[in-house]
């Protein structure tokens, strides 16, 4: 179980571990002893060891509307 009192933020925990679950299921390395567990498991134990971090949020750039003549 998490001790989620050792957490910064709670929400940037979950968004990165889900994220990086997702890449453990598209085939990524783990960066974590495996074991027996599933990759939800894994992905928050990478995020809980810091051996991932999030990365920054970016804004993305506006998409511009074509201009009719």
């Amino acid at each position: 179980m998490i001790d989620r009192s050792k957490l910064p933020n709670t929400f940037e925990f979950v968004v990165t571990a889900g994220a990086r679950a997702r890449q453990l299921l598209n085939g990524s390395v783990a960066r974590v002893e495996v074991g027996a567990h599933k990759k939800t498991t894994i992905a928050a134990r990478e995020v809980l060891t810091g051996a991932v971090e999030m990365l920054p949020r970016t804004t993305p750039a506006p998409v511009e509307e074509p201009v009719a003549e």
